[in-house]
């Protein structure tokens, strides 16, 4: 009886060639992805920070209706807080242990955000109403954005900057809401 097998002396396996054009094509599958992750980074850094922004903008305003008193936003350095308007603006005092005068404040309820740390190298600048100039947040620059009991707010515009990416918004005097956005992510 004979056999239908053949056999052949040539072995299976990639040569060479193919290895180095598989190795090749996964390397700029990953760089791409790569790239993908960081830019979609600090785009959702920016995008974090603007809907803080923007819901700290809506609690002033709400506190200002409901409690009757103006309140603000104050922007300093890497932060954002909301107070009252007659506290907004000052140099934060300490007593000589370090500790805050005058302690809590009496209407903050458990678990409401009253402040909110920029991320790391994020930049905020201000540009007031009937303006073309943008004012940085500086350590000496504290920027107010005023909120009265009948509703209304100033019209304010904010930009943040993150290394090569940006984000400005428009702010509604009305409802303390974005109003025009537009974002550049690099």
């Amino acid at each position: 009886m004979t056999s239908a097998a053949r056999t052949t002396d040539r072995r299976a396996g990639f040569t060479l060639i193919e290895l180095v054009l598989v190795l090749a094509i996964a390397a700029i599958i990953m760089g791409g992805a790569l790239g993908m992750m960081i830019y979609s980074s600090d785009e959702r850094s920016l995008r974090e920070t603007s809907a803080e922004i923007e819901m700290m903008a809506k609690r002033a305003r709400t506190s200002a209706i409901l409690q009757q008193t103006p309140y603000a936003l104050e922007f300093r350095e890497g932060i954002v807080r909301l107070m009252p308007l007659a506290e907004a603006g000052r140099d934060e005092e300490k007593t000589v242990g370090g500790h805050d005068i005058g302690g809590d404040e009496a209407d903050s309820r458990p678990g409401e955000r009253r402040e909110f740390s920029l991320p790391g190298g994020m930049e905020l600048a201000v540009r007031r109403w009937n303006s073309d100039a943008w004012l940085p947040a500086a350590k000496k620059a504290v920027h107010v954005w005023r909120f009265d009991p009948n509703g209304l707010c100033e019209p304010l515009s904010i930009r943040m900057v993150l290394e090569k990416s940006w984000c400005e918004e428009i702010y509604h005097p009305l409802t303390a809401t974005v109003k025009e956005s537009q974002l550049e992510a690099r």
